[in-house]
């Protein structure tokens, strides 16, 4: 009788139940779209959005797919730099122009160097001359 009672209350599976598929591919979505991105990187993230996994869970899942779970930490380059963030590079500069009456005008000119296209002028006279302050002149 105690036989049978012990193998009808055995749990089917041993072991921590597997890890749940939608957690799993999201652990990957993550380390695969950041490259330099580690095991601990991937624990923190997931923890940021509420999800309870173990950091020894991450590697597990990283290792299983082949992925390093712990990737060399290589130095970026300065071409890599640039490229990564040509869309938000924008180019800056003061023109001043005189125009045709002899007013000066101060320009600013802002290029998007990823469509190489003029975005933004502002124009302005030169301030006026203020008075100086303090006691007057006799």
């Amino acid at each position: 009788m105690k036989r049978r009672h012990a193998r009808t209350c055995r749990p089917k599976r041993r072991g921590r139940p597997p890890t749940a598929r939608s957690i799993r591919t999201l652990i990957l979505r993550l380390v695969l779209e950041n490259p330099s991105w580690g095991y601990r990187r991937g624990h923190g993230e997931l923890t940021t959005l509420g999800l309870k996994v173990t950091a020894s869970t991450v590697w597990e899942i990283l290792q299983q797919e082949g992925i390093d779970p712990a990737p060399e930490r290589v130095s970026t380059t300065w071409a890599d730099f640039l490229r990564s963030q040509a869309d938000a590079r924008l180019a800056c500069d003061f023109i001043e122009t005189i125009t045709l009456s002899g007013q000066r005008q101060y320009n600013l000119a802002v290029i998007e160097h990823t469509g190489r296209r003029y975005d933004a002028s502002v124009c302005s006279a030169p301030p006026l001359t203020r008075p100086r302050l303090g006691s007057p002149k006799r």
